[in-house]
């Protein structure tokens, strides 16, 4: 029995990506006013950002419903199906709780992942629940090593703009001038599902100079597990900018180093311009 691996568009993997790995793609919705659209379906990633940037208010982000799983459950199970869900943090959405609702509904054994996580985090887990399906692995097993695999992810983000944390009364207009003023950048992570602050740089240097500290604090990166770095908007130099900072880091250790575009869930409060990465710790 085949395992049918279904995620979420939180993960900011392409529907194209997910379709082409055999996944199961549900999208969230984002809606702007009163246009709503089932984010990575019919609103790329490029299409967001050009909305969020000519739109007065911040876009909405709703959870996948139960019924979505449920329909996505009975297209599985008619192709006799094992069932693996990975889902976004439950502490950042209701998504996870829409699965398991979906999934006792159905009275039949499906196995269910909090991933955590969000954006490439979770879309690391995803690339690693891949990997042992396709060694063969069935659902049961899978999850046993993604539950031991995402105590060990990372997640860094640097944010280019205060703006948008403004907006979405994350910071209050106070503290957000003088950031500003003082070209402050928040360093941010996801510890326990939920968004930390990290820390805080002085400029586009300070801030590449601490993700990089942040990852040796952080053990490390293990070079054999999946990686994958992101960028908010549709313009990657800050992101090339920080790759090239550090060609021991990167460059000279990954041929071609996995890079996406951080969707709606994210991207609605970093505004444009933020570097986004997740790995795997070498920390045991």
């Amino acid at each position: 029995m085949s395992v049918k691996i279904m995620i979420d568009s939180a993960s900011d993997m392409t529907k194209q990506e997910a379709e082409a790995s055999d996944l199961a793609f549900l999208p969230l919705k984002t809606a702007f006013g009163d246009t709503v659209y089932n984010d990575g379906v019919d609103l790329t990633h490029e299409q967001f950002y050009e909305l969020l940037a000519s739109s007065k208010q911040l876009p909405v982000t709703s959870q996948i419903t139960p019924y979505q799983y449920a329909k996505a459950y009975e297209d599985a199970f008619a192709k006799n199906e094992e069932i693996l869900v990975i889902a976004m943090s439950s502490k950042l959405s209701g998504t996870y709780q829409s699965a398991v609702m979906a999934a006792k509904e159905t009275g039949k054994k499906i196995a269910i992942v909090d991933s955590e996580n969000a954006t490439v985090g979770e879309q690391i887990l995803i690339k690693y629940a891949i990997r042992l399906r396709d060694e063969g692995m069935h659902a049961e097993e899978i999850v046993a090593k993604l539950e031991s695999a995402k105590k060990k992810i990372v997640l860094l983000a640097t944010v280019d703009t205060l703006e948008y944390l403004v907006k979405g009364g994350r910071l209050s207009r106070a503290a957000g001038a003088a950031g500003t003023m003082l070209k402050i950048k928040p360093i941010l992570g996801l510890e326990n599902g939920v968004i930390v602050t990290l820390g805080k740089a002085h400029g586009t240097k300070q801030s590449c100079s601490h993700l990089n500290q942040l990852i040796a604090e952080k053990g490390g990166i293990d070079y054999q597990m999946p990686i994958q770095l992101a960028y908010s908007g549709n313009d990657d130099s800050q992101l090339q900018a920080y790759i090239d900072s550090d060609q021991t880091l990167w460059r000279d250790r990954i041929k071609e180093i996995p890079i996406c575009t951080v969707g709606s869930t994210i991207g609605t409060h970093a505004g444009p311009g933020a570097i986004v990465m997740a790995f795997f710790s070498n920390q045991k």
